[in-house]
């Protein structure tokens, strides 16, 4: 799992409970793996398509440094697929997870289109390839 993003947990990004909302941490992730997504494609025209279960394990509160962890897990012909962790920066401790999360390459029109990937990268090579 790559760790790249932390986030401050604000006062804006808290429920009623005092804790942070799971609606802010979910736009948070989204963000976050298209970015993974588009990275790994080499396009930005690629769009959110399925994510699984979202297990909520533990909360965050005011104060707290979360970070989000992205790892993708397979690619099919015009999609890539992603795993997720969130876990507390200091302490460690998993804040949620989502087994899947599928992004899907598209065309002009929103159409599916293959990407071309067929492997992981590590590092920002892709922002430096010709595009496909």
């Amino acid at each position: 799992m790559n760790f790249y993003t932390r986030k401050w947990v604000k006062p804006e990004d808290l429920n009623a409970h005092g804790t942070l909302f799971g609606g802010s941490l979910l736009r948070w992730i989204d963000e976050e793996a298209a970015i993974y997504a588009i990275i790994q494609l080499g396009t930005n025209s690629c769009v959110t398509k399925y994510m699984s279960e979202i297990n909520f394990i533990n909360s965050a509160k005011q104060g707290d440094i979360v970070e989000l962890g992205i790892k993708a897990t397979h690619f099919g012909r015009t999609s890539i697929t992603l795993g997720c962790e969130v876990r507390n920066k200091i302490t460690q401790k998993s804040i949620l997870t989502i087994d899947k999360i599928v992004f899907v390459s598209v065309d002009e029109n929103g159409v599916p289109k293959p990407h071309g990937r067929t492997e992981i990268t590590y590092t920002d090579e892709r922002l430096r390839e010709d595009p496909i």
